[in-house]
């Protein structure tokens, strides 16, 4: 099994000739951290795929830039039988190495300093972090027992042992570290306090934010303000969790908008879209409207949109391809209504605040926004 010349082709593709993590993405054997792992199918469901009964398909899916999908609701790829029916959101995955990568560069590492990669997962961030760092200077937490414990007995015989810790970051981190490199989104408020107090006084915190495609970048003061900015770069990590799966409170809700009338009917402005896709779009309405989840289905070219939130409101837009949609509203807030504030601010500007602005987040969790007049605060 030639994974080397794989595994270098991989790194030429993700990184560039001068890189520092060229070396390490072209020495971490990626297949032996996914030996299973799920496949979405186009008509919905998950497909279990095991490596070791097709080796040429292996070898593509470990060594092409992208994400491999682990654990679907409670049930990871390693445990599941022939016939098993994964359900649910995924819950954890192996990230593409691409953003792996960016996320590494964002979090600028360097000789000597500790990193806490947050949210193993499979466990490459932490193989590509102690191959360049070594293993002393690397910790990585999950609040998962077994991708801790998979990602320690795998990366062993590569030569990395990292420490390792089975944890619900939201709650407690020991420890202290130089850097921080999170690869879940993290919920602005009291669920980041842990890892700002994890963050020594000079360190830098790179993060997604939770439900947003927005990485925040700072440098921790001596007040304990972590201060940065929003880069003009973008990824989608899964969100924080605290159990086996996540909450679902919101199902009640979703049934409501596929299935409800409205208390409030009209006709959208804008054609129907994937929120979840539309990255910008769907980050300011989590500033906006925080806590919405959105869904998003296809029949022939009727294209249905919703829009949830735990206080009950829900929204739903339907239309043949890209015509004026029939909206339905209901509950105390009117989610489509704001998703088009949104959208008429992005036409008429043409762009969204939100990359590139001036970013603190200050010792209680609480994320400040602003760039120019704009200013937008997230967790209070």
């Amino acid at each position: 099994m030639d994974w080397e010349a794989r595994a270098e082709a991989l790194a030429d593709k993700v990184t560039d000739p001068d890189s520092r993590w060229l070396a390490p993405v072209a020495r971490v054997p990626r297949h032996e951290l996914v030996p299973r792992w799920w496949e979405r199918e186009p008509a919905g469901g998950w497909t279990l795929r095991d490596g070791a009964s097709d080796l040429t398909a292996w070898m593509d899916a470990a060594y092409s830039d992208r994400s491999l999908i682990t654990r679907v609701g409670a049930l990871h790829a390693d445990h599941a039988e022939p016939g098993d029916q994964a359900e649910g959101l995924p819950t954890s995955s192996a990230t593409l190495p691409s953003l792996v990568v960016r996320m590494l560069r964002h979090g600028r590492l360097g000789a000597g300093l500790s990193l806490l990669d947050l949210g193993t997962g499979a466990g490459g961030l932490t193989a590509y972090a102690a191959c360049r760092l070594g293993s002393d200077h690397v910790t990585s937490v999950d609040v998962d027992p077994y991708l801790t414990s998979a990602a320690a007995e795998r990366l062993a015989p590569m030569g990395f042992r990292p420490r390792f810790l089975a944890l619900d970051a939201t709650v407690e981190i020991p420890g202290t570290y130089d850097r921080i490199v999170a690869t879940v989104g993290l919920p602005p408020g009291p669920g980041l306090r842990p890892v700002l107090g994890a963050l020594r006084e000079g360190g830098r915190l790179a993060t997604t934010l939770g439900r947003t495609s927005l990485i925040l970048t700072g440098w921790k003061r001596a007040n304990g303000d972590v201060v940065g900015v929003v880069e003009r770069d973008m990824a989608g990590f899964m969100l924080t969790r605290s159990g086996d799966d996540y909450p679902s409170e919101l199902a009640e809700v979703f049934a409501l908008a596929r299935e409800a009338d409205g208390d409030e009917i009209s006709t959208g402005r804008y054609p129907v879209v994937d929120v979840s896709a539309a990255w910008e779009v769907r980050s300011m309405l989590e500033v906006t409207t925080p806590g919405v989840e959105t869904g998003y289905e296809t029949s022939g070219r009727t294209r249905t949109a919703y829009l949830v939130h735990p206080d009950g409101s829900w929204a739903r837009a339907s239309a043949e391809w890209t015509a004026p949609p029939e909206v339905h509203q209901n509950g105390p807030q009117r989610l489509w209504s704001e998703l088009e504030r949104i959208r008429n601010r992005l036409n008429a500007e043409g762009g969204l605040p939100l990359y590139g602005a001036q970013a603190r987040i200050t010792p209680d969790g609480v994320v400040h926004l602003s760039r120019g007049r704009w200013k937008a605060t997230m967790g209070a």
